[in-house]
């Protein structure tokens, strides 16, 4: 994996914990490096921090997620603030999580790990489990989602948080009980994360966005159609 981070002491840190869990690690302390190197390594996740010298995490991600030989690859962005406009910020632009400072190494490398997972199985099991409902077409052996006759990309934490709605047309879902299907029951990752999520899927989903429907006071659920 890579892991780019200006800050010596944290990157040392990160780089001896993730080693210590069996990962390759390379380091980048520059955001133009770190671009270069993500796109000649392919690493399995990146690690980004969002500010850096040379280019910022959101413009590296931003530029990963346009790139189709890097855009399936788990990013997990570090801010270094916890207000929303950097989680919207990283996660708008194709970023898989996020983990504010200071973090907790072990939740770090718990969030590593889920990624790492879900990443692994949905390319080695991909579901024929192809949904379509009115302008909508999500398919997830090929991963793509096609809304009034084109295509959306999403990150994979967002496709499988939509797929999952989709499954169960009607159900109303909490915070709660869409963190262990869509993260990942052993990532330590706050309600909040769903709702920013969420906000991003509408964003992308444009004319199919009123699918999503927000129940006040309890959760979500997909729109059951007939």
């Amino acid at each position: 994996m890579l892991v780019v981070e200006d800050e010596e002491d944290i990157l040392e840190v990160l780089q001896y914990n993730l080693q210590q869990e069996g990962y390759e690690v390379a380091c980048c302390m520059d955001g133009l490096q770190g671009l270069e190197q993500a796109k000649k390594l392919k690493p399995d996740l990146v690690l980004l921090d969002i500010m850096l010298p040379g280019m910022d995490g959101v413009e590296i991600c931003r530029n990963l997620k346009e790139d189709d030989s890097t855009r399936r690859i788990p990013i997990i962005m570090v801010t270094a603030k916890g207000e929303e406009i950097d989680v919207v910020l990283g996660l708008g632009v194709g970023a898989d999580d996020y983990i504010p400072k200071p973090f907790k190494v072990r939740e770090l490398v718990a969030r590593v790990k889920a990624l790492l997972r879900r990443s692994n199985l949905e390319q080695e099991n991909p579901s024929d489990n192809r949904i379509s409902v009115g302008d909508l077409v999500i398919d997830p052996a090929r991963h793509e989602v096609i809304c009034s006759g084109k295509p959306v990309e999403f990150t994979a934490t967002e496709f499988r948080l939509l797929h999952y709605l989709a499954s169960h047309p009607g159900r109303v879902y909490s915070r709660s009980q869409l963190l262990d299907p869509v993260v990942g029951d052993d990532a330590l990752v706050s309600n909040r994360n769903i709702d920013v999520h969420i906000r991003s899927l509408r964003k992308k989903l444009c004319s199919c966005s009123e699918l999503i429907e927000t129940i006040r006071g309890v959760g979500y659920r997909f729109k059951e159609t007939r």
